[in-house]
């Protein structure tokens, strides 16, 4: 692990691996050991920066918090990596790639790819309660560290109660307890999961992916495509919201290099 400063100070952690041109991935929860093996699949074709975002793994989490200072780390991090670099972001990261774009990062991306960005389109689904960030909040300050990422799971990202309740008796389930402060961080840059105006800025060549299997997910991955003034739009059929990593690396490969 290495590490490179943010603006404010704060030590931005990081890991670098293989070789060719510079590739950014945005870490996942509970934090950059989340990439593990699609790390593993693109380092044969890429240097790349695996990086902890604020209050995950190795990165540290100074107060306040501000979002911008988020999109600090990862200036850090592309200019470590050269000053510009290809970006990949799943999920939520997806998002926060997207944003940080719009904030003023769009030209150092030398393209972007994003996996199923759980925006809200209205009508696919149920929204996220307005008092979602502060029901988080709340659940930090009782020391209920656990049922934040069920609270996530279940009322942000759509899951089944049922299907989530099994996953806290994972060995696992300890390392998303131990980032669960993250989540505010992310309620926080996400807010109310609509589609901002400014994502007619991030003007850089981007691949919006899903796998077609979650309906509402596939109508926010077309309605990014059209919003974004630069985007390609593919569908990896079959694909589970949790993208196999030997599904999405060949994919990712061949759009950057291409």
């Amino acid at each position: 692990m290495s590490t490179v400063t943010s603006k404010d100070g704060s030590k931005v952690a990081y890991e670098k691996s293989g070789g060719g041109p510079a590739l950014v991935i945005v870490s996942a929860m509970p934090d950059r050991s989340a990439n593990g093996q699609l790390v593993e699949l693109l380092v044969p074709h890429f240097t790349v920066y695996n990086y902890d975002r604020r209050g995950r793994g190795g990165t540290e989490d100074e107060k306040p918090y501000a979002v911008e200072r988020e999109f600090e780390d990862l200036e850090a991090i592309l200019d470590e990596a050269g000053g510009s670099a290809y970006a990949y972001g799943s999920s939520g990261m997806g998002i926060f790639a997207l944003y940080a774009a719009a904030y003023g990062l769009n030209d150092k991306y030398t393209k972007l790819a994003v996996w199923e960005p759980p925006f809200i389109i209205p009508g696919t689904r149920p929204p996220v309660p307005a008092d979602y960030k502060l029901q988080q909040e709340k659940l930090l300050a009782e020391g209920r560290r656990g049922d934040m990422p069920e609270l996530f799971l279940t009322v942000a990202a759509g899951l089944p109660v049922e299907f989530v309740k099994p996953l806290r008796d994972l060995p696992s389930w300890s390392a998303f307890e131990a980032s669960a402060p993250a989540l505010i961080h992310d309620a926080e840059v996400i807010g109310d999961f609509s589609i901002p105006e400014t994502l007619k800025n991030v003007t850089t060549p981007t691949l919006v992916l899903d796998g077609g299997t979650t309906s509402w997910l596939s109508h926010a991955a077309q309605a990014v495509a059209d919003a974004l003034p630069n985007a390609q739009r593919r569908t990896l059929k079959g694909q589970p919201h949790n993208v196999a990593p030997e599904a999405i690396a060949p994919v990712l490969v061949e759009f950057f290099k291409g």
